[in-house]
């Protein structure tokens, strides 16, 4: 098998305003964790490259192309109340999505089979015509285009399992049937989408998790929801929305996932992988605010996709919180998309 691969490009931390989440210190705590862990040494590095306006416009409009490269702040300016640009943000944001087309392009080559994208800003709550929710151009729906469009694959899976719903991916393909989207999120939650009954073309899988779920309620989703619904579709290949904002200690939710939760879900999604499309599978940084808590769930993601053992980590598991029967939430996703009940 082919090495795994990971994209990082220190230009990636040029974006940043001090005090918000979404700061350069997260991705500088996965950096330092990776090569003090010397877990990177296992990794292959691909080189980041920048996006062309022709790829971004895959899946956004001219408009909201232009709003963001003409905007330039010589200090900081906000697009809405969360999502912030600085003087180098619309050069890092290209270099973010195309950081995602070069592990992209390096998977489709053959030179590795899977490959993890630690870039920022992130993505998924980036629509066609609006950025939003910390997110300037949607990173994993522009690779997505660009296989679709540029790389001829036919059917190209993305899941998401960050705690916000990724609305911007489901806008982008709602009525793209080559596309399924499945996602496991916070509900209700920002952006206030996601719930079971929002299905597209039935191409859409929202699985809306009450707060204080843990890995067992997803597990579930991933085991009875996704595996069976990923193995119908046999998409030529995964790309994963890889937020960590779920771990039980992220301040900006009240999920109670733990590190080795992250790890069950990256070692299913490796082996859906194996079984369906040649190990082909792309994970890419979205959120996590964590700064101890996200890098160890990143370790613990990479150690899954290597077929590593867990590797034990200082936060260790959720606190012991009651979790809701979230029986008749997946019941009512399989009966939305005709999914046999049942472990798969």
């Amino acid at each position: 098998m082919a090495a795994l691969g990971y994209v990082y490009d220190p230009f990636y931390l040029e974006h940043g305003v001090d005090g918000h989440p979404e700061r350069p210190g997260r991705l500088r705590a996965i950096m330092s964790h990776l090569h003090d862990s010397g877990l990177i040494y296992s990794l292959a590095a691909i080189p980041a490259r920048d996006a062309t306006e022709e790829e971004i416009l895959l899946v956004h409009t001219s408009e909201m192309l232009a709003r963001v490269r003409e905007a330039r702040p010589t200090g900081v300016s906000w697009l809405d109340a969360d999502t912030y640009l600085v003087p180098e943000s619309y050069e890092v944001a290209v270099r973010a999505a195309g950081g995602c087309l070069a592990a992209l392009e390096a998977i489709n080559g053959g030179d590795v089979s899977a490959a993890f994208c630690l870039l920022r800003p992130p993505g998924h709550h980036a629509t066609p015509s609006q950025s939003m929710g910390f997110c300037l151009f949607n990173n994993i729906a522009i690779a997505a285009g660009y296989g679709l469009e540029r790389l001829g694959l036919q059917r190209v899976a993305i899941v998401d399992f960050d705690v916000h719903h990724g609305n911007g991916t489901q806008d982008c393909f709602q009525d793209d049937e080559r596309v399924l989207f499945f996602s496991s999120h916070q509900y209700p939650f920002y952006p206030g989408t996601g719930h079971w009954r929002e299905r597209g073309r039935g191409n859409i899988i929202n699985v809306p998790l009450p707060p204080s779920e843990g890995d067992d309620a997803y597990m579930a989703a991933y085991r009875e929801v996704c595996a069976p619904a990923l193995r119908r579709f046999r998409p030529q290949i995964i790309l994963v929305s890889a937020g960590f904002d779920a771990h039980f200690a992220d301040p900006l939710a009240q999920m109670q996932v733990s590190c080795h939760g992250y790890y069950e879900i990256a070692a299913l999604l490796r082996d859906l992988a194996a079984e369906l499309c040649d190990g082909r599978i792309l994970f890419t940084l979205e959120g996590g605010y964590h700064e101890v808590a996200l890098p160890w769930s990143v370790h613990a993601c990479i150690d899954a996709l290597l077929g590593n053992e867990f590797t034990p980590d200082p936060l260790g598991i959720a606190p012991r919180e009651a979790e809701a029967d979230v029986r008749n939430v997946l019941a009512s996703v399989k009966e939305a998309h005709n999914i046999e009940t049942g472990v798969q």
